[in-house]
């Protein structure tokens, strides 16, 4: 129940905002002035309304008047919202409130529809600039929400697992290696569901610093804690109507393992430094590439917990594991790259696919992401050749591997191949190491800038893509 001030000499009001609130209010009235700020004190208020002439003694006062009169209302109420109450003529007057801080004003008489709809307006549109923050930053961050396809049957059980809870609300447990696409397949359930239209909602729990991890979940109020300003909506309160993502949900600390199961359990949280219970409206979605069973044995995790999140566990294999799908993935990303990068490179060669099928991938799908973004960068020819990938990728291949034999050309033609080969990759090894810097490359390769500048325009190599 929502606890309610109002200040004001008009008899009227108390009842005017009990009425627009129905049983979901308690009102308490202050009449006088100078009780306003005991009245605070006593108790905790989650609104005020306050007449214009409490703040400004009944004279037309600037806004830094309004201002100073406002900040103490906050000392013991920093959440509390604050609408400004005014005679029809002194609107003007109550604008200076609002621009000193008041959440919006209101003129007697009061009506109880134009009460409810002002308070639900302040509530949207903190609501609205939570969401705003939060997706601006998603939005910087990027959002991959494709799903690429698999000639694996142990991933094809992955998708079709995924595409049968979808429609449901159960909580969804995704596991797997760091890089396999755990927040791929976490995006496909929303998009599969009928939540779709609604947020998506990812939260790396082990990027959020301990301290901070529940007022990230679950909001908090205005002067919870030093450096909370104002309100602050949580992940779940901005997921409402969609899905929430908890992204490594292994290493989330255990108080906060204790909200999140009381959140499962009742399907309601409150704020940091609120009491208000908060109606969950999220489909939670986690994961981690941890094993949660073995660390619940060990005590480092709630049982509880684990049971509550592995309703419909999913489990996603390594790369190494469905090597099958290498050249699918690597399709899908040079598709991408040639859109974001605009260059016309349209395969791979032949001896970096061999050593895609050697490598043991310990960074799974991301790693391979990374080395095909890196190469699709550094290359200058129409394919992605040996020399554009790091040399650790053909550890497992046979030294002439990086080359591939043609008997069409003469002895002499494959030596002269050869020898270019391998400086254009030394080349472009060297400057990678040094970040383009010209001058350290050209000391370690014991030549002159001006002999590393001749050989890089003959292999057209830029510095420029090496910083």
């Amino acid at each position: 129940m929502k606890r309610i001030l109002a200040a004001t000499r008009d008899e009227r009001t108390p009842r005017i905002v009990a009425d627009a609130f129905a049983a979901e209010a308690s009102v308490d009235m202050c009449a006088d002035p100078g009780e306003l700020p005991a009245a605070l004190v006593r108790r905790h208020y989650d609104m005020a309304f306050v007449d214009n002439g409490f703040l400004d003694g009944g004279q037309r006062q600037d806004t830094a008047c309004y201002k100073r009169a406002l900040q103490p209302l906050w000392g013991n109420n920093p959440q509390m919202i604050v609408v400004a109450l005014s005679a029809p003529d002194r609107i003007r007057d109550a604008v200076k409130a609002v621009k000193a801080g008041a959440d919006n004003y209101l003129t007697y008489p009061l009506d109880p529809v134009e009460t409810q709809y002002v308070v639900d307006s302040i509530h949207e549109a903190i609501r609205l600039q939570t969401e705003v923050d939060y997706f601006r930053a998603a939005a910087a961050m990027g959002d991959n929400t494709q799903v690429v396809g698999t000639r694996n049957p142990a991933m094809s059980k992955v998708f079709e697992k995924a595409r049968l809870v979808a429609p449901t609300i159960s909580t969804v447990l995704i596991t797997g290696e760091t890089g396999t696409g755990k927040g791929v397949v976490a995006r496909l359930i929303h998009a599969l569901s009928n939540r779709k239209d609604g947020p998506f909602v990812s939260v790396h729990c082990g990027a959020i610093p301990d301290t901070l991890i529940e007022s990230e979940l679950f909001g908090h109020e205005k002067g919870a804690f030093t450096g909370a300003v104002k309100r602050k909506l949580g992940r779940f309160e901005i997921a409402a109507g969609g899905t929430i993502f908890l992204d490594e949900v292994g290493t989330i600390t255990p108080p906060a393992q204790i909200k999140l199961l009381q959140v499962l359990q009742d399907k309601v949280f409150q704020r940091v430094g609120g009491d208000a219970a908060i109606s969950m409206d999220a489909r939670i979605v986690a994961a981690t590439n941890n094993d949660l069973a073995q660390r619940c044995d060990k005590g480092d995790f709630r049982s509880d917990l684990y049971y509550r999140l592995n309703v419909f566990p999913i489990e996603i294999p390594a790369l190494r594991d469905r090597r099958e799908d290498i050249p699918l993935l690597v399709d899908y990303f040079m598709e991408r790259l040639r859109r974001q990068l605009m260059k016309d490179i349209t395969g791979v060669h032949p001896s970096v696919l061999s050593a895609f099928e050697g490598y043991p991938w310990p960074g799974n799908v991301r790693e391979l992401e990374n080395l095909v973004e890196r190469a699709f960068i550094l290359e200058t020819s129409r394919i992605l050749t040996p020399e554009s990938f790091p040399a650790e990728l053909f550890e497992h291949e046979a030294p002439a591997a990086t080359l591939p034999l043609d008997l069409s050309l003469t002895l002499a033609e494959f030596r002269e191949r050869a020898k270019e080969s391998a400086e254009r990759h030394y080349i472009k090894e060297l400057l990678a190491s040094h970040k383009g810097r010209i001058n350290r490359s050209a000391k370690d390769a014991g030549v002159s800038t001006r002999q590393l500048h001749k050989l890089m325009t003959r292999h057209g190599i830029r510095k420029e893509e090496f910083k």
